[in-house]
This record gives C-alpha cells, structure tokens and sequence, in this order.
C-alpha cells in the first residue's frame, strides 16, 4: 500500500526505513501497490499522472520493492458526454502504462496493473491492456476475487490472462444474486448489480485451488498474496486463509 509517513517524517526516509525492517526480519517487499488514474487523476492531466506515478517509483526504489502495482482508470468522470468506451480510453493507457515502466526499468522495478475498478476489470480488458503495452517489464496483478466484481466467472477469466500474470492476490467473496433484497453490512454491488462480499479463503465462491491450478500450468511461479476484506476477524481469518491458500498450492 502506499507509504504514509508519520507526522514530520519524510516519506522516501520512511519507505527506507521500511525496506530495512523488512529485510532485519527475512522478508522481501515483493510488491508495492498505490493508486493511479491516467483518465481523471491530477485533475485530468495524464502527463502530470505519470510524473506523479514516477515519484512513487522513486518511494518504492528506496524501500527495495522488486515489483509495483498502479492503477489503469477507474474510467471517465460522471457525465461526460461523448464516447466513453473502454477501446477509445485504450491508447492513453497503454502509453501511459508504457512510459512509467521504461523509468521503472531503469530502477529495477517490474510494473503492472491489477483488474481493479469496474471499468478496466474484466480479462478481455486488462488482456488488451498488457498487449498494447506490450512491454517486457509490464504484466498483470491478478486478483482471482475481482473479476467478480465485473461479473465474470474467475476460473475462465484466470485462464484467459494467466500467461500475463506477474503477481497474484488470492481473494474469496461471498455472492448474493442481485435481483433479491440488499443483504446488508459490507455487501458491495458488482457491475450488473450483484452483491459481494469479502471473507476468508475457502469460506466463499471463488474457486481459488482451480485458479491456483490454472496459473501453475501456464508456469507461474512467482509470490501468491493473501487478499482479506471480510467482517471475520482479522488475525483468525488471516490464518485461516493463508492454511487453506497452502492446502489449494500442493
């Protein structure tokens, strides 16, 4: 996630001082992830927003992250009238993408996208996307959970992007149909106005172990992270996830 710094505290020392703890305690920063918008972001100004990604290239360097992941879009801002599709929006992306990942290059620093945001979240979508890009130093996060958010089924959608994948997030949802009542606390609308919400691995409809599956055979071998956002409670659903995202591995 972003780095926030305490009060007073410069945020590149603290990304440093981060990248020190982790490494006193054994573990790699395998992915840093922030925010992004190559559409609306610095008040529309795509240029702006690739310098402003570029610093935070800057931040992730310092703490020694091997890999970033922005965001594309979250699409166009409300109302704008005029063509709003996805392949008209394509282009600024894919040079946008391209751009910060020249500079993250010459860090060392590998970058991608996740499928993330309604608009650039389906596997059809974020397939162009890496295409365009068509960059070596530029892959796909792929979050198993999230094309749930765009109404697709995972496993379909995993296979479809799985040679793109340089980073994954295990995640699992519980899903309620959306032509019944609203379920209530922390159930969010998909696109087409179903209902999700977080929790434990294995407790939900993701079929995470045949995602896993289909990632291993297209030769993915990379770092597979936990995704939480359930009501559970933390520490316990954690663990629970992380037992079971071992059993789905082997």
């Amino acid at each position: 996630m972003d780095v926030l710094a305490p009060a007073g505290e410069n945020r590149g020392d603290y990304a440093e001082k981060l990248g020190r703890h982790c490494r006193a305690k054994g573990l790699a920063v395998s992915n840093y992830t922030f925010a992004a918008d190559f559409i609306t972001g610095s008040q529309g100004d795509t240029a702006a927003e690739i310098r402003r990604v570029c610093k935070e290239l800057d931040i992730a360097a310092r703490m020694g992250a091997q890999s970033i992941r922005h965001d594309a879009t979250q699409g166009y801002p409300a109302g704008q009238r005029g063509m709003r599709g996805f392949d008209q929006a394509l282009p600024v992306l894919a040079d946008a993408c391209r751009e910060v990942t020249d500079y993250a290059e010459s860090l060392g620093i590998k970058t991608m996208v996740e499928n993330h945001g309604y608009f650039c979240q389906e596997s059809r979508r974020v397939e162009k996307l890496v295409t365009t890009v068509d960059h070596p130093n530029f892959s796909l996060l792929c979050d198993m959970g999230n094309f749930m958010c765009a109404d697709e089924n995972p496993a379909l959608a995993v296979a479809r992007i799985a040679p793109y994948a340089g980073y994954v997030h295990a995640k699992d949802f519980l899903y309620k149909d959306g032509s019944g009542p609203d379920p209530g606390e922390d159930f969010f609308r998909t696109r087409a106005g179903n209902y999700l919400r977080g929790t434990i691995i294995g407790h939900g409809v993701v079929p995470v172990a045949q995602c896993l599956g289909i990632l291993r055979r297209n030769g993915y071998d990379g770092y597979v992270c936990v995704e939480f956002e359930g009501l559970e409670e933390v520490r316990p659903a954690l663990s629970a996830s992380l037992q079971n995202l071992r059993r789905y591995s082997y």
